[in-house]
């Protein structure tokens, strides 16, 4: 993959994350236009803490798009 592939794997990521459970696990986060890897991963870890079984799913796939793009 490319740069900007995986660039935009981690940010889609995100974005899902954020569609998927503001309400639910990420209620005291606010989302970046253009969020780092480090900013995702805070995310990922929002998730494993706050969300259910699906949520900790997408932190996992959110961690690895993040380790590939660094």
């Amino acid at each position: 993959m490319s740069d900007g592939t995986l660039q935009t794997d981690y940010v889609n990521l995100y974005k899902q994350a954020f569609a998927e459970y503001r309400a639910h696990a990420l209620w005291f986060m606010r989302p970046l236009e253009h969020p780092t890897p480090e900013d995702a991963l805070t995310v990922a870890r929002a998730l494993r803490v706050e969300g259910d079984l699906p949520a900790r799913a997408l932190a996992e796939r959110i961690e690895q798009a993040c380790y590939a793009a660094q």
